[in-house]
Order: structure tokens, then C-alpha cells, then sequence
């Protein structure tokens, strides 16, 4: 098979195209032929060795996947060879999705939801994952709650805005002024323009925070939440900020993300029924995959695909 490797860390011109050996599945796994592979910012940083997740290259990056099944190992009867699934398999361990073939366990992919492509499927899982698991399973939002979600046009950010809005929350995002606009098409009910305005002087009282960025800006959000919030940090948080936040009954969650495959079905399903709409900014054929995660670097709106 081609896979992306790369010998040494660096940057998106250490990456580069190989023939490899065809991955086998083990029992209880599965052979996916790969469609398409989302690109995370976690790529780079694992790239660069900046969050050395997978030691000493060589390896083959890429979490993201959506593809159809090839063989399935022994055990396996979720699903049969030819279905289209999706997922984020083995994260933090190697996943090897920026390849023409990937090995994941079954009980870590689910059924590709309808109505969207390999592209938008392959955009979904690792971001969309950690905006649930935010949200819904540590966050616990719910409907009547004020939710503010900071970076609401990233590739969590603009999920997350989504399903906030699907469990009935009223969203407050924060967004640069040439994204404003983009996240109020996602439904945010108030966008507030960072780079002009301080957050913490244009909302109050609010239930759960979503924090992208931890350290500082997990500190200065506790100041918009109500006594007995959440904040949902997906970045370290300073400990005198959770003392200050346990004094005020602040519940704080640093979280990173893991497989879920009931997650993914939850995420399939809100796809289905027309409320959750991954937005690609740009796709790169395998061959680009350095191009690709030098043009994420720029901060585009969405998610960034490549076309295997």
C-alpha cells in the first residue's frame, strides 16, 4: 500500500509518500480501505515532535478515517466487508489513517452515517468526537443551558456550536471577524468578535464553558460562568485555577479525547436528522500531505481532508 511517513521529525516537508506493507487484521479487528483521512492539529504536533504521542519515527500518522471494509478478523460480526465506516481508531497510539489501508478495531468505527461523503465522514470523528465527549458527557449540556464555546469556526469549535444547539442549549461562540458570520450560520445565537471585544465583558452567567485553549484563557472564563458551572478544558488548566473555580463550586474537566464508538453512532445520528454538518475547508490528494498541514497551520474555517 501507499502510506505518508515520515523518518524523522520536522515539518510538513519531512512527510512523505512510501510503499508499505499491507496491514492484516488480528482478531476482533478490521481492514479498512481507506476513502479519506481527516488532519488534526494533534498531526502536526506529533509531526514536529512537539507531542512525541508515538515515539521515535518512523511512523504513519493520521487518526481520522472513513473508508469501506476490506477483511475483518476473526471474531468480528458487526460489520461485513464492503460497508462504509468511519472513525478515530487507537488514539493517542498509532492509527496510521494517511494511508490507502488501515487497521482498526471493530468496536472503535462505526456505520459511516448517510448523506455525506467520505470527505465530510473523515472530518468527522476526532473533532466531533471531542466536542461530544465535552459537551455531553463531561459537560452534561442540556437544553436551557447558556453554553459559550470558544473558537466557534475551528474544527471542534464549529461542531461544538452544532450540538449545542441540537441538545437545545443557547450558544454564545467567539469568532475573528472574517468567521462571524460562518458561525452564525451554524446556528450560534450570539457570535463575539475576539479580536474587538473582550468575552468576559459581553456575557455573563453562563452554565458550561468550552475552552480550547486552557492555561490563561481557561482562567479568564471562569469569570462568565455561574457559580456551580462546568468548564470544559481541552488544554492543561493551571491549578490556581481550579482552586478558584472549587471555591466557587465550578466544576472543571481537562479532557482528551478517546475512541467511542457510541459516541460516533450519536454523532451519525445528529448527521442523519439534518443537525450536524461537518464543514470542509479544503481537500489534498495523499501525496500533499505536507501541503495539507501547512495550509491547516493557517487556521482555516472546518477541517482539512485528504483524498486517498
Amino acid at each position: 500500500m501507499r502510506a505518508v511517513i515520515q523518518n524523522t521529525v520536522g515539518g510538513p516537508d519531512a512527510l512523505f509518500v512510501s510503499k508499505q506493507p499491507d496491514p492484516t487484521p488480528k482478531a476482533g479487528e478490521v481492514l479498512v480501505r481507506v476513502k479519506a483521512a481527516g488532519i488534526n492539529p494533534v498531526d502536526g504536533a506529533v509531526r514536529g515532535g512537539f507531542y512525541p504521542l508515538l515515539g521515535e519515527p518512523p511512523f504513519i500518522l493520521g487518526w481520522d478515517v472513513s473508508g469501506t471494509v476490506e477483511a475483518l478478523g476473526a471474531g468480528v460480526t458487526a460489520f461485513k466487508v464492503g460497508d462504509e465506516v468511519f472513525g478515530m481508531p487507537r488514539f493517542p497510539r498509532q492509527a496510521g489513517a494517511f494511508a490507502e489501508l488501515a487497521v482498526a478495531p471493530a468496536d472503535e468505527i462505526a456505520i459511516k452515517p448517510t448523506g455525506i461523503d467520505h470527505i465530510h465522514a473523515a472530518a468527522l470523528p476526532l473533532a466531533g468526537l471531542t466536542a461530544w465527549q465535552g459537551l455531553v458527557r463531561h459537560g452534561r449540556s442540556r437544553s436551557g443551558q447558556r453554553a459559550l464555546i470558544h473558537a466557534g469556526a475551528g474544527g471542534v469549535g464549529h461542531l461544538a456550536v452544532q450540538i449545542a444547539k441540537a441538545v437545545g442549549a443557547h450558544v454564545v461562540s467567539t469568532a475573528s471577524p472574517d468567521k462571524l458570520d460562518f458561525v452564525r450560520s451554524l446556528g450560534a445565537d450570539e457570535v463575539i468578535d475576539y479580536t474587538r471585544d473582550d468575552f468576559t465583558g459581553k456575557v455573563s452567567n453562563v452554565d458550561l464553558v468550552l475552552d480550547a485553549f486552557g492555561g490563561d484563557h481557561a482562567d479568564k472564563s471562569l469569570k462568565v460562568l455561574r457559580d456551580g458551572g462546568v468548564l470544559v478544558s481541552l488544554l492543561n488548566v493551571h491549578d490556581a485555577t481550579r482552586a478558584k473555580a472549587s471555591a466557587r463550586g465550578i466544576r472543571v474537566e481537562r479532557i482528551s479525547v478517546v475512541p467511542d464508538r457510541e459516541g460516533l453512532v450519536e454523532l451519525a445520528k445528529l448527521v442523519e436528522g439534518k443537525k450536524l454538518s461537518p464543514h470542509v475547508a479544503k481537500t489534498f490528494p495523499l501525496d500533499e500531505a505536507g501541503a495539507a498541514q501547512a495550509f491547516l497551520a493557517t487556521r482555516p474555517i472546518g477541517k482539512v481532508v485528504l483524498t486517498v
